[in-house]
C-alpha cells in the first residue's frame, strides 16, 4: 500500500479521492474541543445551540473538520512529506453537524523543484471537504516539501527505519 508520494509521481491537475470518509460523532467534535481548550456553546450546548442559534443545534467546529480533511489526505498527498511549509489558505464553506460523514479530495495544483537541495521539491495542493451530499464544507491550500526518489531511497526506501523481526 502506498504511502504518500515521491516528487516525481506528483502530476498538476490529479485529484487523488481519500477514502474512506468519516462519520463525525458528538463525541468527536466534544473530545477536540476540549482538548483544544475551545469551550464556545455552539459546539458544546445542545440548549444553546437550539435555543439561541439560525442552526438549531451543535456545529462541529471547523477545526475538526479541517484536522480531520488533513489527517485523510496523508496517505495520498504527505505520507512522504519532509515538512508541512504553509496553509496558504483556509475556509470553511458549509457548516457540518454530528452524523454527517466527511468525504475529501486534493487536488495538485503546481510542483516546483527545490532551488537550494536537489533531492526534493514543493507541492502545492488544495483539499476540499464535502459531506455525504456533496456539500463542501471545507478548502485548504497549502504547500509540502516532498522527497525525490532519491532522497527516499538513501534513507531506507519506502519504509524507512523498519525493523525486521527477530527469530
Amino acid at each position: 500500500m502506498q504511502f504518500g508520494r515521491y516528487f516525481e509521481e506528483f502530476e498538476v491537475g490529479a485529484v487523488y479521492k481519500h477514502w474512506p470518509g468519516k462519520t463525525v460523532t458528538e463525541y468527536d467534535d466534544h473530545l477536540f474541543c476540549l482538548i483544544t481548550m475551545n469551550h464556545h456553546p455552539l459546539h458544546l450546548d445542545a440548549h444553546y445551540a437550539g435555543e439561541t442559534t439560525d442552526f438549531g443545534k451543535n456545529v462541529v467546529v471547523g477545526n475538526y473538520i479541517y484536522s480531520l480533511l488533513l489527517g485523510m489526505s496523508v496517505a495520498d498527498v504527505s505520507g512522504k512529506a519532509i515538512a508541512n511549509l504553509e496553509v496558504e489558505s483556509l475556509r470553511h464553506i458549509k457548516p457540518t453537524f454530528h452524523g454527517d460523514t466527511i468525504y475529501g479530495e486534493t487536488e495538485v495544483l503546481d510542483k516546483t523543484e527545490s532551488r537550494s537541495k536537489d533531492d526534493r521539491g514543493v507541492v502545492y495542493v488544495e483539499t476540499k471537504g464535502y459531506k455525504q451530499d456533496g456539500t463542501v464544507v471545507c478548502v485548504f491550500r497549502r504547500k509540502v516539501m516532498v522527497p525525490k526518489r532519491s532522497y527516499g531511497e538513501a534513507r531506507g526506501g519506502e519504509q524507512p527505519g523498519r525493523p525486521e523481526p527477530k527469530v
